[in-house]
């Protein structure tokens, strides 16, 4: 949800323009302030964010986004493996040059993708790769006995962009790059893209494998702190973070991880779980995907429908379950409609407890009233805890050893 001040929105960011009563009551009623999320090492990711704000210190456990999407999946990897995010793109080959015209297909359909996943699949499955089916353009690719150092880069930071370099990485890597030149020769002219082109649509052209990473060793929320929980999320990195965490990840019908997501399905599950668990992290993509497509208007529509959808009914419906609970509110990074890609920056957070109701005249929730309050979490993994209650009482393995915790 964070973002830069707009100049077609007076000077505001969206989530000052949106209207936010329930985030704005709970600001006024809890504990408002920042918190780093992204440690200066590594990008400015989903998966670093909301690995920190699980608790966990990235620095410290993140190998990559594919092991997280990996999990996520059902997939088993071993000690020597490496996972890649690998997403269905549309690029253009022009004058020996590479543009990323889109980093999603056009955000082609599940249905279409799974059908060009896996047939691909089957002509690239081998000793040393096998190729996973997700939702939309998400999907994996898993390199057995890979290595983990190349440099790849997200293609949701290059949507127009020249990508010739970076697309001459994977030619270094002879065995990947023929992987590449498989997609791009059997999704030429394949009927489904055949049909998306004379729809006006974006084909799915080319594969883009990035975010790799061998299995992470950390230990679960269970151990940390002796509680159960859930997490509710349309996305296989989030899912995947739940898994590598010890979280359920109960399926929500009508979740996409895009703008149509089922908003009230996510709250009547947050609900349901919270009954049963202990603790319930519920996750939200759309202003992502809008902050992403430079959509105003798309995003602000997202940040209402989750304080509508999600924040008030929840936040309604403990209250009406007559127990004490603590709420926390948080957006993970910035992903600026001027830029429609992450970057870093403390975000805005606000943590509602029933036992102890604040009185924050006039508050509400956005980046500029976070930051006026001076409270300021400087390693985003300490947030967490701080909410619990509890510091974590369970012993660490060495990240750095091959074993499982």
């Amino acid at each position: 949800m964070a973002d830069y001040p707009i100049d077609e929105l007076g000077g505001k960011t969206v989530l000052e323009a949106a209207r936010t009563p329930f985030m704005d009551l709970i600001s006024r009623l809890g504990e408002l302030g920042l918190v780093k999320t992204i440690p200066d090492e590594l990008p400015p990711g989903s998966d670093v964010a909301n690995m920190a704000l699980l608790g966990y210190d990235p620095k410290k456990y993140y190998t990559g986004r594919g092991p997280l999407e990996a999990a996520a999946m059902g997939v088993k990897m071993n000690p020597e493996d490496v996972a890649f995010r690998c997403n269905l793109v549309t690029l253009a080959f022009r004058d020996g040059r590479v543009i990323m015209e889109d980093y999603s297909a056009g955000h082609i359909s599940t249905e279409e993708a799974t059908i060009l996943i896996k047939e691909l699949s089957e002509i690239v499955k081998s000793r040393s790769f096998d190729l996973y089916p997700g939702i939309s353009y998400r999907h994996l690719l898993l390199w057995r006995g890979g290595p983990e150092g190349i440099a790849t880069v997200p293609p949701h930071d290059y949507t127009g962009q020249d990508v010739t370099e970076a697309w001459r990485v994977y030619e270094e890597e002879p065995l990947l790059f023929e992987v590449l030149k498989k997609a791009i020769n059997l999704f030429y002219r394949h009927p489904i893209n055949e049909k998306r082109i004379k729809e006006g649509k974006l084909p799915a052209n080319a594969i883009w494998p990035w975010g790799q990473g061998r299995k992470p060793v950390m230990g679960t929320i269970p151990q940390h702190y002796d509680l159960n929980g859930a997490i509710i999320a349309a996305v296989d990195l989030i899912k995947g973070l739940g898994v590598w965490a010890g979280l359920e990840t109960p399926l929500v019908k009508g979740a996409t991880g895009y703008l149509d997501t089922n908003y009230e399905a996510k709250a009547e599950a947050a609900l349901k779980e919270i009954r049963e668990k202990d603790i319930v992290i519920v996750h939200v993509e759309a202003p992502d995907e809008a902050g992403h497509m430079g959509n105003i208007n798309e995003k602000i529509k997202a940040i209402e429908r989750f304080d509508k959808e999600v924040v008030g009914p929840v936040f309604d419906g403990l209250k009406n379950m007559d127990v004490t609970f603590r709420l926390l509110v948080v957006t993970d990074h910035y992903t600026p409609i001027s830029l429609r890609t992450h970057t870093r920056g403390p975000v805005p957070y606000v943590f509602y407890d029933s036992t102890d109701v604040k009185d924050n005249q006039d508050a509400f929730f956005s980046e500029k009233w976070a930051k006026n309050t001076g409270v300021f979490f400087e390693n985003g993994y300490r947030l967490f805890p701080h909410f619990i209650g509890a510091e974590p009482r369970y012993v660490e393995l060495d990240p750095k050893k091959k074993k499982s915790s």
